[in-house]
């Protein structure tokens, strides 16, 4: 009952070959890589993107930052009583 041998894997290895496919198989990994580079990619920006930008937004405003659309929205809070 200890650790599995190389037999046990590659009966496994062939049953998920066997269910899933070597091509979905494929795309699963390249997703899975595109993700781990973009999440670095992301990390690396995040730094020099956080330094460029120092101020933040005042309480009660949402601005937009798209490209052509520069708009501020201005918003007062009820409270309940």
């Amino acid at each position: 009952m200890g650790s599995f041998s190389i037999w046990h894997w590659l009966i496994v290895l062939l049953i998920v070959v066997m269910v899933f496919g070597t091509k979905k198989l494929k795309n699963i990994g390249s997703d899975l890589g595109g993700a781990v580079k973009g999440f670095k990619d992301g990390m690396k920006d995040g730094g020099t993107a956080a330094e460029d930008k120092p101020t933040t937004p005042v309480a009660g405003q949402v601005s937009s930052s798209a490209g052509s659309e520069k708009t501020t929205i201005d918003v007062e809070a009820k409270t309940k009583s």
